[in-house]
């Protein structure tokens, strides 16, 4: 389904829809949903990240935790920015009518998520270990 040629297509980014054809509507939302999706959930990292460091400033937390809190923020900006490469990405192919790109951000996520929770119990163990004795 191309836009007849007197037509102008003046959406933006150029880069993404000046090429191929108009995909399928529920395909180009799901694509759209999903990209929204990973924005909040780096909105989530950050509101987290800056959880963490109002907390750091009440009470005497370790400096690991401060350090968490400045990668969840530094990890939410980057989510935030990959939301937008992935949906380029994945809407360019819908349009040219190739295979959807892998979702290349999902591995580090995990990675990261699994490192921080380890880090913790870790210093909570610690802690605890510190507390009996």
């Amino acid at each position: 389904m191309t836009a007849p040629p007197d037509s102008v297509d003046d959406r933006r980014p150029r880069s993404v829809y000046g090429v191929g054809d108009e995909p399928e509507v529920q395909a180009s939302l799901a694509n759209e949903r999903t990209a929204l999706s990973w924005i909040r959930t780096g909105m989530t990292l950050i509101a987290g990240g800056v959880a963490l460091a109002t907390l750091s400033s009440f009470g005497e937390l370790p400096l690991v935790i401060l350090a968490i809190a400045g990668l969840a923020s530094l990890g939410g900006a980057a989510l935030g920015v990959w939301a937008l490469v992935s949906w380029r990405r994945t809407e360019r192919a819908l349009r040219l009518r190739q295979p959807i790109p892998e979702p290349s951000v999902l591995p580090w996520v995990v990675a990261g998520v699994v490192a921080v929770g380890l880090l913790l119990a870790m210093l909570t163990a610690f802690q605890a270990i510190d507390l009996a004795r």
